[in-house]
């Protein structure tokens, strides 16, 4: 596995917009005041020409995208590169990027999550490089950024993240609530202790994945099998009945093959067609899906679209403690 230097103040950050740009007054605000946090955080920031537009759900055509992500990439000066956010068509740009290329050159830092998952996902099977499902750089532009955000510059600047649960998290139900944290167990065992090679992402994106030449999960799995694996799963706008599908589609593919673990998020707009069984919801979409596995699976976990989130590097080694609803989550840059 390549993983990039380690982060160092100084470094320049390089932001594109292989997804969705930013076109209006707020996303502009908080672009600049993600810039302005970078410089407290004492690290440089530079954006490519297409970031601030935005028409048909993408910054610009795919392959403007994919040469944009390109120059970063490429580009000596920038150590990491974080999209302003995700969106919905990433995957038409991979065509037009330079997986060899991209395999020959220095490892660099690719952090985001949701329509990212497009761009990390692939980059980690098809080059080997360790790429992290985790925050992007708008998270950076509000006034008061949260912890497990910033933790996206501890995951890029160290050999080995620690994270924990966190204690409560903001959801929205006819307004913002607060509600404490609570990672839950398939089947409700209280303890669980598994590891493995980290690997995973948003199911909204991995579904349109599977079987496509960008996403060569068999050789992957076959590659680090004695290590073993962890994926990390979390969906924003999947339905219970379409996650069970997917879930489902994964498993006949093999992608579960060798694993010693699951972590799902907790979902971020997850609702129910109307003509799905009210009583199918997401714990029995996981239990159809996962149960027979016979592995431990972690549900409703700080993973994904409803924050706190903690940073998932694809590629590392990871181990993961949970015990009564908390959980302790180690990752090591381990090639």
């Amino acid at each position: 596995m390549k993983f990039p230097k380690l982060l160092q103040k100084g470094s320049t950050i390089g932001v594109c917009a292989p997804s969705s740009g930013v076109d209006d007054d707020l996303g502009h605000a908080r672009m600049d005041n993600a810039h302005t946090k970078m410089r407290e955080l004492g690290y440089k920031s530079i954006e490519t020409p297409s970031v601030r537009n935005d028409a048909k759900f993408v910054s610009a055509d795919a392959k403007t995208r994919a040469h944009e992500f390109m120059s970063l990439y490429e580009n000596p000066d920038v150590a990491a590169i974080m999209p302003p956010w995700g969106g919905q068509f990433l995957m038409d740009m991979l065509p037009y990027l330079d997986f060899p290329r991209l395999t020959e050159l220095p490892a660099k830092w690719i952090c985001g999550y949701s329509d990212i998952t497009g761009l990390t996902f692939p980059l980690t099977l098809c080059c080997n490089l360790a790429t992290i499902h985790g925050s992007q750089f708008i998270d950076m532009g509000l006034l008061n950024v949260d912890k497990y955000d910033l933790t996206a510059f501890e995951a890029m600047s160290n050999k080995e993240l620690i994270q924990g649960s966190s204690d409560s998290h903001v959801f929205y139900d006819d307004g913002l609530k607060t509600e404490k944290t609570l990672w839950k167990s398939l089947g409700n065992k209280e303890n669980h202790a598994f590891e493995g090679r980290m690997i995973g992402g948003c199911m909204d994106v991995l579904c349109h994945l599977v079987g496509t030449k960008f996403a060569p999960v068999p050789g992957f799995l076959e590659k680090y099998k004695n290590d073993g694996f962890i994926w990390t799963l979390e969906s924003n706008e999947l339905w219970s009945g379409k996650i069970y599908r997917t879930l489902w589609q994964m498993r006949e593919c093999g992608w579960f093959k060798h694993c010693n673990g699951i972590l799902f998020g907790r979902p971020g707009n997850c609702s129910d067609e109307d003509d799905f069984p009210d009583d199918f919801n997401l714990l029995d979409a996981l239990n159809s899906g996962l149960a027979c596995l016979d592995i431990p699976v972690i549900y409703d976990a700080d993973i994904g679209h409803t924050a706190p989130r903690i940073q998932i590097i694809n590629g590392a080694y990871g181990k993961v403690e949970y015990h009564d609803g908390k959980a302790v989550v180690t990752q090591e840059l381990r090639s």
